[in-house]
């Protein structure tokens, strides 16, 4: 039996402005479906969510839906009463028909979700107000679920509940976000709105990008087909008077039809062009943080917290909401002072900092004076740029440098603030949230930015993908004021975390917490110092054999050859390129890492033993 189609679009036309966002689209949405809907900032992918439920009415064509069909959307920035409480706010209806089971379903959902009923929504945190509008949008049991950027303001945590609640999910689903991991986990098919069509691709993300790679290839040999075509046909019309006397009539519609094809293509939109402003280089010591603890209103965010950041690390700061991360960052460039231990900074420090809240963009600033205040020019990396050619770069036409801030789209104010922030010379970038509504294009072309970029980068994101990508290091929250350092990415952090969890039972006395494998060269040398603490004394003491001395005298080169391996590994995956160019090797490595660390323990616990018993002790 074929699936329900619960909404079809037929030749649909949608235009804001010169160049439709939807010209003659067909589409179709069938029952069961998770539709993951992309393509670049200003494509318009939420005014199609307006077509599909009905809150905006296309230009031309057909929209046929279901009988009967309930759709439900989230947007991406959720209007919430503030002075409602979060039962009341999920209990509430634009319905007009009673619905006598949605108070004893709204309970249900809340407690599954582990929301509170009685908290007041002007308490709540971003992440907390999305679960909420998610939960006001499930309670109505829709057949369709629209969601406009899901992922944004939530954490770790909270973008895992909502994976397994989309999985789980009986109704259909059409999904705007640039989270290519959470693509992966939840799309059942990929739509592409690019230049006012629709196109469709089975599967998640990574099968999509395979599929696209070919039908942008097949798309240029047929244009480069019709272009040779119209060429030979120009060069025809334009011969001699005979020539022309005897042409063919048909011939010459024809040239004409080629001619109006060629003048309504539209090309795809270039890419964002990306180049940094860097300044002089700083110290190779950026900051050094000492057992630095920080607490507010009795709260304690960092708790005896050590680590150094130096020139050329790329950094990333990860955490569940409210964890401390931008307390942390702050407290690193200086801008707040701890309670307690040191915060000691490089010379030549010189910051740009991307605020997730944009809040240093002022709405009444055109575009070109956030880039260049008081003047038409820019410099990048050595290159005097007039400021409407670097606007260019961040596919912001020239009519639009006079425009206010407050007319740009969400993509468009992050585009604005990358384009302001990269101007300025710098040798540390702050990134704090900064894939929030950028495309997944933009996305990948800033990736390959800072790979390459020779200064520091401290990022904070959820974005798991981009962290993989970028960093070479993480310094992770493990729990109320634990941070600890890590050797690479997201799931480097994961895979080390799970690995010295069994070791950390109790609470560590210092933030630097558990060790990684770039520490394991100082854990050995501190159980080598200080080898009787750990474990009793053997009950009696024997003489050593001829070959237990030569094994004893043996295990000091053993154990100094097994931690250079282990430094000469941690060493390798300090390289960021071999997390996105080998991972095979890196799980490689990890594993030997892994092996070594208990052949070390292995011959510690034997050395002990065997001095013991040497010593008579």
């Amino acid at each position: 039996m074929a699936p329900t189609t619960l909404i079809t679009f037929n030749k649909v036309q949608l235009a804001y402005g010169h160049h439709p966002l939807l010209d003659h689209a067909d589409f179709s949405i069938l029952a069961g479906e998770r539709i993951g809907l992309i393509g670049r900032n200003g494509a318009g992918k939420s005014s199609m969510l307006r077509l599909l439920d009905g809150r905006t009415q296309p230009d031309d064509g057909d929209i046929a839906r279901a009988a009967g069909l309930r759709v439900a959307t989230v947007e991406q920035e959720p209007e919430l009463d503030e002075t409602m409480t979060v039962f009341d706010v999920v209990n509430s209806t634009d319905e007009d028909h009673e619905d006598w089971q949605r108070a004893s379903r709204v309970r249900s959902l809340l407690e599954r979700l582990g929301l509170p009923n009685d908290a007041l929504i002007a308490g709540l945190s971003g992440g907390t107000r999305k679960r909420v509008a998610l939960a006001r949008a499930l309670a109505g049991n829709p057949d369709l679920l629209l969601l406009d950027e899901p992922t944004n303001h939530l954490d770790f945590t909270g973008i895992a509940w909502l994976e397994d609640l989309l999985r789980g999910w009986k109704g259909s689903a059409v999904i705007i976000t640039h989270d290519r991991r959470f693509l992966d986990a939840i799309a059942t098919r990929i739509v592409e709105l690019d230049r006012g069509r629709l196109l469709s691709f089975p599967g998640n993300f990574s099968q999509w990008q395979e599929r696209k790679a070919q039908w942008l290839e097949s798309e240029r040999l047929e244009q480069a087909r019709f272009d040779k075509l119209l060429a030979q046909e120009e060069v025809w019309i334009r011969k001699g008077v005979e020539a022309r006397r005897t042409r063919n009539e048909g011939r010459v519609r024809r040239l004409e039809q080629l001619r109006y094809e060629r003048a309504e293509r539209r090309e795809r939109q270039g890419n964002v062009n990306l180049a940094l402003a860097e300044g002089q280089r700083s110290g190779k010591l950026v900051a050094e943080l000492e057992h630095v603890s920080k607490a507010f209103e009795g709260r304690e965010v960092i708790k005896d917290y050590s680590t150094m950041l130096l020139r050329g690390d790329r950094i990333g700061i990860i955490g569940p909401n409210g964890a401390g991360k931008t307390t942390l960052l702050k407290l690193m460039l200086g801008r707040l002072q701890p309670d307690s231990g040191s915060v000691r900074m490089g010379t030549n420090v010189e910051v740009a900092y991307f605020d997730q809240m944009r809040s240093q963009l002022n709405e009444t600033d055109t575009l070109a004076d956030v880039i260049s205040p008081g003047s038409e020019w820019v410099e990048i990396g050595g290159t005097r740029k007039h400021v409407m050619s670097y606007l260019g770069d961040f596919l912001f036409s020239p009519a639009r440098a006079g425009s206010p801030v407050s007319s740009l789209s969400g993509g468009e104010r992050a585009r604005l603030l990358l384009a302001r922030l990269f101007a300025r010379p710098a040798n540390i970038l702050v990134l704090d949230e900064p894939t929030n509504d950028l495309d997944i294009e933009t996305l990948e072309l800033l990736e390959a930015l800072l790979q390459e970029y020779t200064g520091t980068v401290l990022l904070v994101s959820h974005d798991r993908e981009f962290l993989n990508n970028v960093v070479t290091q993480t310094i992770a929250n493990d729990g109320p004021g634990i941070w600890n350092d890590y050797v690479g990415g997201y799931d480097d952090w994961l895979a080390q975390r799970r690995v010295v969890a069994p070791a950390t039972t109790a609470a560590p006395e210092s933030g630097s917490g558990s060790k990684t494998p770039a520490d394991a060269g100082s854990t050995a040398q501190e159980n080598k110092n200080t080898p009787t603490a750990a474990r009793p004394k053997p009950a009696k003491a024997a003489r050593l054999s001829n070959w237990e001395s030569r094994e004893l005298d043996g295990l000091p080169d053993a154990v100094a050859k097994l931690e250079a391996e282990q430094a000469e590994l941690s060493g390798k995956l300090a390289d960021g390129s071999l997390y996105r160019d080998a991972p095979d090797e890196v799980t490689r490595i990890n594993a030997r890492i892994a092996a070594i660390e208990q052949e070390l323990e292995t011959k510690l616990e034997r050395w002990e033993a065997l001095e013991a018993r040497r010593d008579g002790n």
